[in-house]
């Protein structure tokens, strides 16, 4: 299995598509395994000319993890955690790529493009913030996160993936719970550890503010953002789109926080018109 390892970090990697085509590294958000990038929406990529890299974000799936089932602070920071991306580009000899992100991930890919712009080649900014302004976040403090969080069963993690999506506002979209309660089991079966999820969550409330960094970046990027996001605000995708200049910005209507499968063929084109320009630019 590929692993990048560097400073005693390892962090699991799967690549996709030809290693000549330019290289758009898919970042999962918070708590989530690289299955939330789906094989079919990578296909859509892979066949548009664009290699995919998706992974581990450290303390899921196969990467990682930075304490046991008691610990919910890691010790590090979301910096720390946007370096894992450069830890599998070093192992793939990549100098600079392309990133897409959602939720945490979009905030993984913008501390990576403020701190480390030379390695940043264009930006997708997916239902996320770049900071924890009330303006932008819906959800509360998630006072369940700042203590080790109850074990579940297989049965119990499935049926809750269900009723998480059941939940969701997705209106004319097919909330696909099938594909949801799969995902949940095979996530379940790589490395069951929700306390890793609270580790990423003492990150997150450290994390710097971004809106004003952000300013100084230029290059292509995509915004979209789901007007029915009951987790993060739309506003937040609005002031991003205006803070980098040039940003193409789609804001879905009847889109929650998570991507319906029905609009992956447009994401799959929108990034693709990223990579391009970034392309075409260089």
């Amino acid at each position: 299995m590929p692993y990048a390892e560097s400073d005693g970090i390892r962090i699991y990697y799967e690549t996709f598509g030809a290693e000549d085509d330019p290289l758009l590294v898919l970042i999962s958000g918070g708590g989530a395994q690289l299955l939330s990038w789906d094989e079919r929406f990578i296909a859509l990529l892979t066949d548009a000319g664009v290699r995919i890299v998706r992974f581990d974000n450290r303390d899921t799936g196969f990467s990682q993890r930075f304490g046991g089932p008691t610990d919910i602070d890691g010790g590090y920071g979301l910096s720390d955690m946007a370096e894992d991306v450069l830890r599998v580009l070093d192992d793939l000899e990549v100098s600079a790529a392309h990133l897409a992100g959602h939720s945490m991930g979009g905030m993984m890919a913008q501390m990576l493009a403020i701190e480390h712009p030379e390695r940043v080649r264009s930006l997708g900014l997916l239902s996320t913030i770049p900071g924890r302004s009330s303006r932008y976040v819906l959800h509360g403090e998630r006072p369940e996160l700042l203590r080790p969080p109850h074990r579940l069963t297989r049965e119990q993690a499935v049926a809750f993936a269900e009723a998480a999506v059941a939940a969701s506002p997705l209106h004319r979209y097919d909330p696909q719970v099938a594909w949801h309660r799969a995902r949940a089991g095979e996530a379940y079966d790589r490395g069951y550890a929700p306390e890793g999820y609270a580790r990423q969550w003492a990150a997150l409330r450290r994390a710097p503010e971004r809106l004003e960094r952000l300013r100084g970046l230029s290059l292509p990027t995509l915004v979209l953002h789901g007007r029915e996001d009951d987790v993060l605000h739309w506003h937040a995708a609005v002031d991003m789109a205006e803070a980098i200049a040039g940003s193409e910005l789609q804001v879905q209507p009847d889109m929650g926080h998570l991507i319906p499968h029905e609009l992956w063929p447009e994401l799959a084109r929108a990034l693709v018109r990223t990579v391009r320009r970034a392309d075409d630019a260089a």
